[in-house]
């Protein structure tokens, strides 16, 4: 697996200048095992697994993985929650030189069959169900679609089932380290696809290099110790999740708590029981938390640092956060493609902290080109697409990274974000196309027009609200839109959650639609109650 945007220059400046220090990203693990044996490194699920059960464990994996043929620069999917299951395959992937690749186990078929087919997975990890969700029966409903998968591995199946479980696979390894081959740190170890800007995900790669510098730069901004503890509610298959919850908290030494399906009084109680320091996570979390009705009732005086991004940020919530949790809440700015370019920290003020998405971390470089569009450039700035024919759009001829996001840069050096050129809806820091939706409805027979646009929400920032244009003599709910993509099977995020039914959609001379008039009626609409709803 090769990325078209790694080139000598970029190695030489950054392995000069000590950017990229050549560290293997499993090297962590193995390393934490030896000096601290018996530390808790995981806990998940009332589980926990110390150091050297965590890296046996994925000498176990990463040996089967090998003796059944998986290779170097070969892909690992898997779509797994936040559970431990889900580090060892991805820290097991990577030692053998192989490529993890995690699938948010929100996607259904037509999104997963997509990325094991372009990404050639040879093998994927999912669970038995999850959210009451029959995850090896989409894969048995996709399998002819994707011809390169050779081995289903189900986490949580019984004996006797169809594909190979979790602990069996397990048996076939060894705890002792093997030789796999020479690595190297410039190797691609996450293809990590976005959540989709564009009708369909777009698959990132990171080396160890790219990866290793950014939760060095992270650990240094925050000043995170071996004593830290991290609380991870953000998926594991979003790059929040890998970095900050599957490879810093090794860094570290420390142990990082897992929380699997989002619950705000779960939450409080992992935080207070386990004293978590440190969190990254989307709006939607740090709502959660702070709303809670019994927020008094936990003793969550460990909490250091809060960092939030993903989603569009209320400075309000940032304030009310700060002062009420007594910790150092920030926004933060960054992609898939860029994990975190900005934010604040405890040295910064606190209006900074509620007004901006922050500064530049540590040898990240930002410009706004002529239009507003931020562009990015730095030491963690992944190094392509795996489609390659995507990098002519997504980089300048200097190499600089097109975000598609308008900001303005103050004074001081600290940025917002005042708009998207994508056209996309972030809810709850899930990223969502807005094409891809309007290409489904498009075929609806009684739709003659669609748009999709963002109608605003406190908790998760964005939802998706369908604009309508029925056909002449026709009528369309929103429960009939609900019905026609659950049937074609798409992500259930992805579904409108409100609707509006116009004449007539606004365009500009050359015919093309004005979002922006859509966005704002919706707004109206929310705030004033007369737009057709989804409850609950």
């Amino acid at each position: 697996m090769k990325a078209t945007m790694l080139n000598e220059e970029r190695v030489r400046r950054n392995t000069e200048k000590g950017f990229w220090a050549e560290n293997l990203i499993d090297d962590y693990l193995a390393d934490a095992a030896t000096r601290t044996p018996d530390k808790i490194a995981v806990i998940d699920r009332g589980r926990s697994w110390t150091y050297r059960d965590l890296d046996r464990t994925v000498n176990r994996f990463a040996s089967a993985l090998s003796a059944r043929g998986v290779g170097h620069g070969e892909v690992v999917s898997w779509m797994l929650p936040n559970w431990g299951e889900a580090i060892v395959v991805h820290l097991a992937a990577i030692r053998i030189g192989a490529v993890s690749n995690p699938i948010i186990p929100i996607y259904r078929h037509k999104e997963t069959a997509f990325i094991l087919r372009q990404a050639a997975s040879k093998v994927v990890v999912v669970p038995s169900k999850f959210r009451d969700f029959d995850y090896p029966g989409m894969i048995d409903d996709i399998r002819a679609e994707v011809p390169e998968l050779q081995t289903v591995v189900v986490v949580g199946a019984e004996s006797g089932d169809a594909h190979i479980r979790f602990e069996d696979l397990l048996d076939e390894g060894q705890t002792a380290p093997v030789d796999y081959g020479p690595r190297d740190a410039n190797d691609i170890a996450l293809l990590l696809y976005t959540s989709g800007t564009t009708s369909a995900p777009k698959g990132a790669l990171h080396s160890h290099n790219t990866l290793d510098y950014e939760n060095r730069s992270i650990i240094d901004f925050f000043g995170l110790s071996a004593s830290d503890v991290v609380f991870m509610p953000s998926p594991v298959g979003h790059i929040i999740g890998v970095l900050y919850g599957m490879q810093l908290p090794f860094m570290l030494g420390s142990t990082v708590v897992l929380l699997d399906i989002w619950k705000p009084e779960r939450a409080l109680e992992l935080i207070e029981r386990y004293a978590c320091s440190f969190v990254v996570a989307a709006t939607p979390f740090l709502y959660g938390i702070l709303h809670h009705p019994r927020l008094s009732d936990y003793d969550i005086s460990s909490l250091r640092v809060f960092a939030c991004g993903g989603a569009d940020v209320p400075p309000e919530l940032i304030r009310a956060a700060t002062s009420t949790l007594q910790c150092m809440v920030s926004r933060g700015y960054g992609s898939t493609e860029y994990p975190t370019a900005t934010a604040s920290c405890a040295s910064d003020a606190a209006s900074k902290r509620a007004l901006t998405d922050g500064r530049a971390i540590g040898e990240a470089e930002l410009r706004l080109a002529p239009d507003g569009e931020l562009q990015l450039r730095g030491p963690e700035l992944f190094l392509g697409y795996l489609d390659s024919s995507l990098n002519a759009d997504a980089f300048t001829d200097d190499g600089w990274f097109r975000s598609g996001d308008l900001a303005r840069i103050d004074s001081d050096g600290y940025i917002e974000i005042i708009g998207r050129q994508k056209d996309i809806i972030i809810r709850g820091g899930e990223n969502i196309s807005a094409k891809e939706i309007e290409d489904h409805l498009f075929e609806h027979p009684k739709i003659a027009e669609v748009a999709i646009v963002s109608s605003p929400d406190p908790v998760l920032g964005e939802r998706v609200c369908a604009v309508v244009v029925p056909e002449r003599e026709q009528s369309v709910t929103l429960s009939e839109i609900v019905e026609w993509l659950t049937s074609r099977r798409m992500a259930r995020q992805k579904i409108p959650e409100s609707m509006l039914l116009l004449d007539e959609l606004p365009r500009n001379a050359s015919g093309k639609i004005q979002k922006f008039k859509l966005r704002d009626l919706a707004r109206e609409r929310t705030e004033s109650g007369n737009d057709e709803r989804v409850v609950g």
